[in-house]
């Protein structure tokens, strides 16, 4: 498994189609959503199992914190650690950055992956593109 911070039309178009058959076909977000307006901005990371791209997400600083955002793993690669590896990478990444920490919305079903690697829930359930999801914060 290779994570990378995507540099490349080629990386960035990778990332683009793993969110695409995560968000847009398996969970019918609707696709003017999930391409947003803070894509130019944010730093993208992708992983890669041999040349296939498996994994995205991306981050970017907003207020005092990094928000973490549009983290997806292939379903056929979910259970093989790569969401964690992505998530530490982005961490490592992240570190580097004066923060008060790192911030996301998650999806209520993915609540105990990101409680397993630090992070709390600090809101109430609110829906997002029509999945119910969670405010989480992990401070560095």
């Amino acid at each position: 498994m290779l994570i990378k911070v995507a540099e490349t039309k080629k990386e960035m178009d990778d990332a683009f189609s793993v969110r695409h058959r995560v968000f847009v076909q398996e969970q019918n977000v609707p696709e003017d959503l999930e391409i947003d307006q803070h894509e130019d901005e944010a730093t993208h990371l992708v992983a890669y199992d041999e040349d296939t791209p498996v994994a995205a997400g991306r981050y970017r600083m907003v207020g005092d914190f990094v928000k973490v955002e549009r983290i997806c793993v292939l379903k056929e690669a979910r259970g093989t650690g790569i969401g964690r590896l992505l998530m530490n990478e982005l961490e490592n990444q992240v570190r580097k950055i004066e923060t008060a920490g790192l911030k996301l919305n998650s999806q209520v079903s993915a609540i105990e992956f990101y409680k397993s690697l630090g992070y709390e829930v600090t809101s109430d359930e609110f829906m997002d593109a029509g999945i119910p999801h969670v405010t989480m914060i992990k401070a560095l």
